[in-house]
């Protein structure tokens, strides 16, 4: 089960420098994509990187294979490990939203690394993903956000990205990065707000559509 902590956001950094230096992203035609020109991806390919010594995936590790997955799937088998799944409906659903809308947007950026061409891998890189780890509150999480988006005013879709942040603590500071605190987002369902009103206040500038 994820357990927010710094290494996390450690581990997050290696990986961004990592990507920016050795990853080769595929050629695309210069295309906006939104939630009205583009479906929700049926499936996402998921590069699976070799454990390190603790048998967790490494970031920095090699990458053994390519699993195609569906895409539903994916997103409950990344939840319960980003979010804790005993934590609010309220932050379980925005966590949803923003484990959904990552996913799609890297879905329609691959990328090509070592002979392999992917969207994802399974580490924190991009988002964990352990296969057939999902959890009954976070299926519940995505089920309640099934056909919503969270996107730009004109319906591109974009990165929704995440740190874990400071438990007990607004994370005021990944407001105006345009990341979501996955304990914020938690200590503001606690507080009585709606996904949405969480969303909102990490993610300037966006709107929730239907698709």
């Amino acid at each position: 089960m994820y357990k927010p902590k710094l290494y996390i956001s450690l581990m997050s950094l290696v990986g961004s420098l990592f990507f920016s230096t050795f990853a080769k992203p595929a050629v695309h035609a210069q295309v906006t994509y939104t939630i009205t020109n583009t479906a929700k991806p049926s499936v996402i390919r998921v590069a699976i990187r070799e454990n390190n010594p603790w048998g967790e995936p490494d970031p920095r590790g090699r990458i053994l294979y390519v699993q195609t997955v569906p895409f539903d799937q994916y997103c409950r088998d990344v939840l319960p490990n980003e979010w804790i799944p005993s934590w609010s409906p309220e932050a379980l659903k925005a966590g949803a939203m923003a484990v959904k809308m990552f996913a799609w947007y890297h879905h329609l950026h691959p990328i090509t690394l070592d002979g392999f061409t992917f969207d994802v891998d399974n580490t924190v890189n991009f988002q964990t993903f352990r296969y057939l780890s999902n959890q009954p509150e976070t299926d519940a999480a995505l089920n309640a956000i099934k056909n919503l988006a969270y996107v730009q005013p004109d319906g591109t879709i974009i990165e929704l990205n995440y740190r874990a942040g400071i438990p007990n603590n607004p994370n005021w500071q990944y407001r105006n990065a345009q990341k979501m605190a996955q304990w914020g987002s938690e200590y503001w369902a606690a507080k009585g707000q709606t996904y949405l009103q969480i969303l909102q206040f990490y993610y300037m500038n966006r709107a929730l559509r239907g698709y």
